[in-house]
């Protein structure tokens, strides 16, 4: 299993998750910044070698209260993307921390 830790603590925007989450999966160049584009990303995940990943969300809370809509939103597509995923070599699992 492979984790990959995003540090929510500094995270009070969308963009900036967008952000943190391409860099933490090393997510290609096609990402599109958008919800739509990190639902194709988490459910892909081709780049990514065989096997399990686990994103890890620290401090999520500070993204719910800085922008509460923005965290819904990407919170439903993590949800969304760990169920949906294409790749039977690759799962996705996501675990939100409270820090």
């Amino acid at each position: 299993m492979t984790e990959y830790v995003v540090d929510g603590s500094g995270i009070r925007s969308k963009r900036a998750m967008y952000a943190a989450l391409a860099g933490a999966l090393s997510f290609p160049d096609w990402f599109g910044h958008n919800l739509d584009g990190l639902y194709d990303c988490l459910t892909d995940l081709s780049w990514l070698p065989k096997g399990a990943h686990t994103v890890i969300w620290s401090h999520p809370e500070v993204l719910a209260a800085a922008d509460p809509a923005g965290y819904r939103a990407i919170r439903e597509v993590l949800d969304d993307a760990a169920d949906g995923a294409t790749d039977p070599d690759r799962t996705l699992t996501v675990v939100f921390g409270d820090g």
